[in-house]
């Protein structure tokens, strides 16, 4: 592909197999109802021509519908028990699943006796088993499920892929991927949220936002990691249980690996590059969804740089799966896709604490 290619292409949806206009809305109910569903994912499902929030979910029925009033589409606010339960299964074809990662497992299982399809925040769970247990669930209950990993329906990364693809960096041999925050100043100060306890998190700057760099890593070489190792630190006292930075490096096949930073109490910061025995491709900013992204690309002596419109990522997501549902195109990525990146993760961890390269195993 060319760079003129890309320029005409922009944000253009390749991906489309069905138009909003021929397809039937997808009507999702929405489990946990967080900082990121009130600002990111309802907002997008709102303004989405292909989808519905119809159904609520939360801890309590009150919170539930004092939101879902905010939102034309929704028509039922319930409890977890009440999902549990099937209340309102017939007002939704799938969910969103959007709370602390120990607890995917168990709705996921509820989707699946109710016959509804899933996306499923990533990480899939809090350990490669129960994601295994999460992905075996759907596939038995014959139900799609995707990991929302929001950067595969990114239109500045997927041109990037395609620009790869095509050999415009040669032969690749080596990806540089960053994302930090200063989770407690940006995100949300409290100490004792969810996302700095183990046993809901499973893990933490890794999990949480090193899991972009590696994925995206994947996506773009199209490959799967085949040995880890890393290290990881913390400093500040609200992350004695999970890891506030992480450092670690991805070797693939043909020698071609991945250097990857994440950090919880860093500057917020985002970018992948992928570097070959041609040239160079780069997403800057790269992952925080209210920038504009540019593209990077140089080959030879020559450099240019392409600004691509903003959208909203969250919305591609859920515009990709409903066009996925309503269409004949595959899901992906898939729970096997994602539970790649837990044993990756995992075994990063394991780097860490040995102080070696680790294989990274596979189910």
């Amino acid at each position: 592909m060319e760079l003129r290619d890309i320029v005409e292409a922009g944000c253009h949806r390749d991906w489309e197999t069905t138009t909003a206009a021929s397809s039937e809305s997808v009507r999702f109910a929405v489990i946990g109802l967080g900082w990121f569903t009130k600002r990111r994912a309802l907002p997008a499902l709102a303004a989405s021509d292909r989808c519905d929030p119809t159904v609520l979910v939360s801890s309590s029925t009150e919170k539930a519908e004092r939101l879902g009033a905010e939102f034309d589409a929704v028509e039922h606010g319930i409890t977890y028990d009440a999902f549990h339960d099937g209340e309102a299964a017939d007002a939704y074809d799938a969910v969103y699943v959007v709370t602390p990662n120990a607890l995917h497992l168990e709705y996921v299982e509820t989707a699946a006796q109710y016959g509804k399809h899933v996306l499923c925040e990533k990480p899939m769970e809090r350990d490669s088993e129960r994601a295994a247990r999460l992905r075996d669930v759907a596939a038995d209950g014959d139900i799609q499920l995707m990991i929302a990993y929001r950067m595969h329906t990114e239109p500045a990364v997927r041109r990037a892929r395609e620009l790869i693809a095509s050999g415009v960096v040669g032969e690749p041999m080596s990806v540089r991927g960053t994302m930090s925050q200063r989770l407690l100043d940006r995100v949300n100060p409290d100490p004792d949220q969810w996302r700095l306890d183990e046993a809901l998190a499973g893990g933490g700057a890794l999990f949480d936002i090193g899991i972009y760099p590696l994925n995206t890593a994947r996506f773009l070489l199209d490959a799967d990691p085949v040995a880890v190792t890393g290290r990881t630190t913390s400093s500040h006292d609200a992350f004695d249980e999970v890891d506030e930075t992480v450092s670690f490096t991805v070797a693939f096949d043909d020698d071609v690996t991945a250097h990857c930073f994440a950090s919880h109490n860093a500057r917020q910061s985002s970018e992948i590059t992928v570097t070959g025995t041609a040239g160079e491709v780069s997403v800057r900013p790269a992952f925080f969804q209210d920038q504009t992204r540019q593209l990077h690309v140089s080959r030879g002596d020559g450099r240019a740089t392409v600004a691509l419109d903003r959208v909203d990522q969250m919305r591609e997501e859920f515009d990709y799966f409903a066009d996925r549902l309503r269409g004949e195109g595959a899901v992906v990525p898939d729970g096997d896709h994602g539970l790649v990146d837990m044993h990756a993760m995992e075994a990063v961890y394991e780097a860490a604490e040995t102080d070696q390269w680790v294989t990274v195993e596979y189910e």
